[in-house]
């Protein structure tokens, strides 16, 4: 059995710094949290690093190799938000059973229109037929098929396209409250993208349990922040809306050298991209809506919406640092940026086993050289990854 002990690190547990204490680890799971050191145990020396648990990236569009990027820079769960589940189910299993991986969890198809979003963005992705409900009558057969697949929540999307440039079916109220209405019947949270806030108060009033994005048309109102913290959890994904908005730091980002050594050439080309295809001014709605939430108690959840090749201005690993940095400029302290991509999330989603280092939880773990719960830039210094315990490849050049 895998055993050893990190030593020297100070230790961010998911809700608070406890300062440098000892963490052993044996097999899959954490032993202990500042307790006796075992003799004869492999040290694990972290002086002048932090130990945070395994990041989790709760909005992204995911594949193998994405996992794979993920888990360099010290992702260990991503929430796929859509995926064709001909891919996903055998994916899910081969990253359940890999050390090399993300782990993954997904809605399988997420409820839209024919033609809806986010058709117009996968063209050339080879994806089959969709399946949709176009009367309320065909949601309880819409949502038996998801669970079937596997999915481990529903997601609907509401969306007319012109933050995007285009125009797009949007999907029906009624089809959103009814999908509400039967997940939770079924024991299945439901989530919406939903952009605007026309949208966001629609799908609120339906009983969505979480928004997969935050809305940024135009400034927020009052009252829907009051809807929303009555118990919905936000995943705002600043990074995407800077690209929409051309307000992205993808390129500065690339260059950095603690990501370019990570990603190949097409994938650094993706994130110095942007979709520019709303106004620069509409980045300053969603900074304002997320302070406004904050200030409001909502659960906030890092997501970065990172997809596939031609999905400008993300990549998979390296934007959710990113996405950190953006809630802290929102208003979130560096503390609260890192509880938004550990403890939070695996709360929201019901993952009691992660998103905390505590004894008897999995030992997914990253080693951060420098202080992130002060300097929030720090966690791009990804030192060593541990996916159930198991250290996780890194490589130092691509």
């Amino acid at each position: 059995m895998n055993r050893f002990v990190i030593t020297g690190a100070r230790v961010f547990d998911g809700e608070d710094l406890l300062g440098v204490v000892d963490v052993e680890v044996a097999g899959e799971r954490i032993a202990s949290v500042a307790g006796r050191r075992p003799e004869g145990v492999e040290l694990v020396d972290g002086t002048g690093a932090t130990l945070v648990p395994g990041l989790i990236d709760a909005h992204t569009h995911t594949d193998a190799e994405s996992l794979r990027h993920a888990l360099r820079f010290g992702i260990t769960t991503e929430f796929d938000m859509l995926s064709i589940p001909e891919r996903m189910i055998p994916l899910r299993r081969t990253a359940a059973e890999s050390s090399d991986l993300a782990d993954v969890r997904s809605p399988s198809i997420g409820l839209t229109p024919a033609d809806g979003h986010p058709h117009q963005l996968r063209k050339g992705e080879g994806d089959p037929a969709w399946p949709t409900a176009t009367r309320v009558e065909e949601i309880p057969a819409f949502v038996e098929a998801r669970i079937v697949e596997g999915a481990d929540y529903l997601k609907v999307l509401v969306e007319d396209g012109h933050l995007f440039g285009s125009s797009l079916p949007s999907l029906a109220p009624e089809l959103v409250a009814a999908t509400v209405r039967e997940g939770h019947a079924r024991g299945k949270m439901v989530l919406a993208h939903a952009m605007t806030v026309e949208t966001a108060n629609q799908v609120v009033d339906a009983g969505v349990d979480g928004l997969t994005h935050l809305f940024f048309d135009r400034p927020h109102t009052g009252e829907l922040i009051e809807k929303i913290a009555a118990g919905t959890f936000v995943i705002p994904t600043l990074t995407v809306i800077a690209s929409i908005t051309g307000a992205g730091a993808g390129a500065e980002l690339a260059e950095d050298p603690r990501v370019h050594s990570k990603l190949a050439p097409a994938w650094l080309e993706n994130l110095s991209g942007a979709m520019a295809t709303s106004p620069r001014e509409n980045f300053d709605h969603a900074l304002e809506a997320l302070a406004a939430l904050h200030r409001a108690g909502v659960d906030v959840l890092a997501g970065t919406d990172a997809a596939h090749l031609g999905a400008p201005g993300t990549a998979h690993g390296a934007s959710l640092h990113d996405e950190l940095r953006l809630l802290v400029l929102a208003g979130l302290t560096p503390t609260e940026a890192l509880r938004a991509a550990t403890s939070v999330p695996a709360r929201r989603f019901g993952l009691d086993d992660r998103g905390r280092i505590k004894p008897g939880l999995r030992a997914d773990l990253v080693l951060i050289a420098g202080d992130p719960t002060t300097a929030i830039g720090d966690t791009l210094s990804v030192q060593r990854v541990w996916r159930g315990g198991t250290p996780a490849p890194m490589p130092t050049a691509i």
